[in-house]
């Protein structure tokens, strides 16, 4: 845990070597990389944290994307973490490149990040969250049970996930339970509403896509390529919105590739 001025940042550490930091989406928490954490620990020196309002970490005074950037600033000093590799999702995809545009990180891997969408796509997604987030407030006792089928899973979950069949019927629903709990999430949504990513990333960047993505759709990977064009872009079959759950091995490979490309 890292207590900074106006935030407490929780965190998970593993691994040795050069720092990796793994920024989760909005109403997620740490536990979102679990897929990919012990690979990536066995050549980096891995923090997956919370993100402020989100999981275990205090909320903030603010939402906004230089909010987020100034918290995550002062972890890195705080920790000591000189110019570490991030790799983020969704919003922490967001996050992510916008550390990198402001020279704080060695290197960026951006899983469907954020920013790239039209008016109304952004709204679109929202209602998908909100939507889950209210799926959130059934009980565990009636929400396990309900997902045990596989059958079950895709109906629910098809929208987070690509192939959430093959999902332990616990995740979906703590992942549900993240969006419910998440102090952050309607004050991120409400501070989102005129966001686009316009910077220019610093160091080797690497943005993924799900092609079955259906929270931020595939022509929002477009728009990315067309904005990041001295980018590394890999569109991922089969993958949803979390390709780290789809396809952990991949997406493990893709962050290494991103950061052994750094100076």
């Amino acid at each position: 845990m890292a207590t900074l001025p106006g935030v407490t940042i929780v965190y998970e550490r593993r691994g040795s070597g050069s720092p990796l930091v793994l920024l989760h989406g909005i109403g997620h928490r740490w536990q979102a990389w679990d897929p990919v954490l012990d690979h990536l620990a066995k050549f980096h020196d891995v923090i997956a944290l919370d993100l402020p309002g989100f999981g275990q970490s205090s909320r903030m005074a603010r939402y906004d994307m230089p909010a987020f950037v100034d918290a995550l600033a002062g972890f890195f000093d705080q920790r000591g973490l000189d110019r570490p590799h991030v790799a983020g999702s969704s919003l922490g995809g967001a996050v992510a490149l916008e550390l990198a545009a402001a020279g704080h990180v060695a290197s960026t891997t951006a899983l469907a990040p954020a920013g790239f969408w039209r008016f109304s796509e952004k709204n679109y997604a929202l209602a998908i969250l909100m939507f889950h987030r209210m799926l959130g407030y059934m009980p565990k006792s009636a929400v396990v049970p309900f997902l045990s089928t596989p059958r079950r899973r895709r109906l629910t979950c098809w929208a987070m996930y690509g192939r959430p069949e093959l999902l332990d019927p616990s995740v979906p629903y703590e992942d549900l339970r993240g969006l419910r709990q998440g102090s952050g999430f309607l004050p991120v949504t409400w501070a989102s509403r005129g966001y686009s990513y316009t910077g220019s990333p610093q160091g080797p960047v690497t943005v993924v896509w799900g092609a079955k993505d259906r929270i931020l759709p595939r022509r929002q990977a477009e728009r990315a390529r067309v904005q990041l064009p001295d980018a590394r872009h890999v569109l991922l079959p089969g993958c949803g919105h979390l390709p780290m759950h789809d396809a952990p091995d991949l997406v493990a490979q893709l962050i290494l590739d991103t950061t052994g490309g750094a100076v």
